[in-house]
């Protein structure tokens, strides 16, 4: 017996509107009350076309702090990669004191939706050197870093495992842009052991002397609001990403949507954008920049279901998580 299926008989029948009534069901947690999306059609259409591509056309590309990282816990915020350094082993109390003072004037702006990005950029810069000069001064010794790290309260997201795992498996890169410092990042990632092979990370990176001592930063300044800058710069460096033209792009900030600008032939892109804080001031601004926003959602729950749709066809995850 054949069961006929009323809504294929309606007046429109084309191939997209049937396969949005197929898989519309695949990815229930893209109903949560957390997730808003513009188009909701055109982001179940991308996640199709990166199915069918496979993960050999895949790429990640994705923000660190309050990204993969928690931007909250238990009321509490969790730190960053520079206020991980906020610790009486690296910086003294009056250290401490100076890069309070500059989070506290400078983060209101950076998040202030009144304000556009050229507004910005100058005080962004001016905030990212004035930290950095004051941890130079602080003579900062790499072998405590870790120690650091370790006392801190830093957390990724409920879900990393899975998220770092399922792409380290099918071998499908993981670039890390952030605006953070990056050998904090790194041993925060080595510490919670997922820190594969796959991962390629662009940060802020510290200059040691001889000695193990902090004398400046590497190259390139990079803050919020230039990171297309940062991109294009190292496109050149990362020619295994040349020949994956999809991309899956996670960010908390508007300027995280310029990450992907040195991606090359990029055919489906599909950015998710964390609102994690003055939801109700920047909540239209994310819909019509990001295409899925998470309201305050500390986990890597969507991502994930995500990545196991577009991959299901080259492994089961189901034993596993």
């Amino acid at each position: 017996m054949i069961q006929q299926i009323p809504w294929i008989y309606t007046p429109v029948r084309t191939a997209l509107a049937i396969w949005h009534q197929l898989i519309k069901n695949e990815i229930p947690e893209l109903s949560k009350h957390s997730v808003l999306m513009k188009e909701r059609s055109r982001v179940e259409e991308t996640i199709y076309n990166m199915q069918r591509a496979g993960p050999g056309s895949l790429q990640v590309i994705s923000d660190f702090d309050m990204t993969l990282t928690r931007f909250a816990y238990k009321g509490r915020r969790v730190p960053t990669t520079h206020n991980i350094l906020d610790n009486r082993l690296l910086i003294d109390e009056q250290c401490m004191k100076k890069i309070k003072e500059l989070l506290n004037k400078y983060y209101p702006i950076e998040i202030d939706a009144r304000l556009t990005i050229e507004e910005k950029l100058p005080l962004m810069v001016e905030w990212w050197t004035k930290v950095h000069e004051l941890l130079i001064e602080q003579k900062i010794k790499k072998d405590m870093l870790a120690q650091a790290v370790r006392e801190s309260r830093s957390m990724l997201r409920e879900g990393y495992k899975v998220f770092f795992d399922l792409l380290s498996d099918l071998q499908v890169p993981l670039l890390i842009f952030s605006a953070g410092i990056g050998d904090v990042l790194e041993e925060v990632i080595r510490q919670n052991q997922v820190f594969h092979p796959n991962v390629n990370i662009i940060s802020n990176y510290m200059d040691f002397d001889h000695a193990g001592v902090l004398q400046a930063f590497k190259g390139q300044l990079i803050h919020t609001f230039n990171k297309r800058e940062g991109a294009l710069s190292h496109a050149a460096h990362l020619t295994e990403l040349k020949e994956r033209p999809n991309v899956l792009l996670l960010g908390d900030s508007l300027g995280d949507l310029t990450m992907a600008d040195g991606a090359s032939n990029v055919q489906n892109i599909l950015t998710i954008g964390f609102l994690n804080d003055q939801v109700e001031e920047r909540k239209e601004l994310y819909v019509n920049s990001f295409d899925i926003v998470l309201v305050k959602d500390e986990t890597l729950e969507i991502p994930n279901a995500i990545l196991k749709n577009i991959l299901k066809t080259q492994v089961r995850w189901s034993k596993r998580i």
